[in-house]
């Protein structure tokens, strides 16, 4: 590897916090792999409603300047010491460390080696870029902890966002039973991917329009928490994406009930049964839309409308070499 001692690169960075003025484009020093580690060049790299919630409040990160971003797209340019699973010229794909391995808006990142698989070679960067947290948010919600089987009930609420969109089809790939709620609009879009049955939650009650269900994966929290128990039959799993208020988690108790909220950790198995489901034709991301590094504000202002379907990705002209 060469010296790269000195060396600088593109990077959508924030010295406070605040809307999506806040974010810059500018020069930072270029990482270098440590042990267990490999540099990427970064191809394309998602954007989540988390990474607009640290750019406006901090959340888990509160250092500054900060720069955001944990899905990963790109080719391995640098491996550390003891690596053994990739090497330089490989395409990969995955997810930071969840939160603090954050970074992923740049021309190069640095992360654990097991925090990457290899990218499915029938999708391109963009694709594979808006995969990692939100397919393994989905996968670990529902295979790891809800552990979904064949021909279970699962009711996914906003089931055309970015978690949601990636779960029906996860759901579906078990061989799950899948409702999804979303706006009537959105309905044709759901049912391409799989979802047997749709829910406009602006028009009916979702608790009224199904019930006996095994398993509700909520990203919303709130109201929507409290009223899915009544749709869970005893024995049936609640997991959300959010912290879930004490009356709900007693309110699933008394009803045998396991209610429980789940954050996406780095996962190199995850990622690994993430692109067998690629490779099988069961998985794919629905890109909404790309922004250059260099428009990162106007992707997040995108995103924060929470109108979107699937994914916002930014892309990376060919970094410097």
């Amino acid at each position: 590897m060469s010296d790269d001692t000195g060396a600088t690169m593109r990077a959508l960075s924030q010295n406070t916090h605040g809307g999506p003025e806040v974010l810059q484009e500018t020069r930072v020093p270029r990482p270098a792999p440590g042990p267990s580690e490999i540099l990427v060049a970064v191809r394309a790299a998602g954007i989540n409603p988390t990474d607009w919630k640290h750019r406006s409040a901090g959340l888990f990160l509160n250092r500054l300047p900060l720069v955001l971003g944990w899905d990963v797209s790109g080719v391995v340019v640098a491996v550390g010491f003891g690596v053994t699973l990739f090497q330089p010229g490989d395409e990969v794909f995955g997810m930071l460390p969840y939160p603090h391995g954050v970074g992923s808006h740049a021309e190069y990142v640095v992360g654990p080696t097991r925090a990457f698989a290899r990218k499915p070679a029938g999708i391109d960067h963009v694709q594979a870029g808006a995969l990692p947290l939100a397919a393994l948010t989905a996968y670990q919600a529902l295979v790891d902890t809800a552990e979904i089987r064949a021909d279970q009930r699962v009711l996914v609420h906003a089931a055309a966002g970015g978690v949601g969109h990636l779960a029906v089809q996860i759901a579906k790939a078990h061989g799950a039973h899948v409702i999804g709620t979303a706006s009537t609009p959105k309905h044709e879009f759901l049912r391409e991917l799989g979802a047997d049955e749709v829910i406009d939650y602006r028009e009916v009650d979702f608790t009224e329009a199904t019930g006996d269900i095994d398993v509700v994966l909520d990203p919303l929290v709130g109201e929507v928490a409290a009223r899915s128990l009544e749709v869970l039959r005893p024995g049936g799993t609640l997991v959300s994406l959010l912290p879930l208020s004490g009356e709900v988690l007693e309110r699933a108790a008394q009803r045998g009930i396991r209610a429980t909220p789940v954050l996406v950790e780095a996962d190199h198995a995850g990622m690994n049964a993430i692109a067998e489901l690629v490779e099988k034709g069961a998985l794919r991301a629905h890109v909404e839309a790309t922004y250059p590094l260099a428009e990162g504000a106007e992707a997040h202002a995108l995103g924060e409308t929470n109108r979107t379907t699937g994914k916002i990705v930014l892309t990376m002209a060919g970094p410097e070499q």
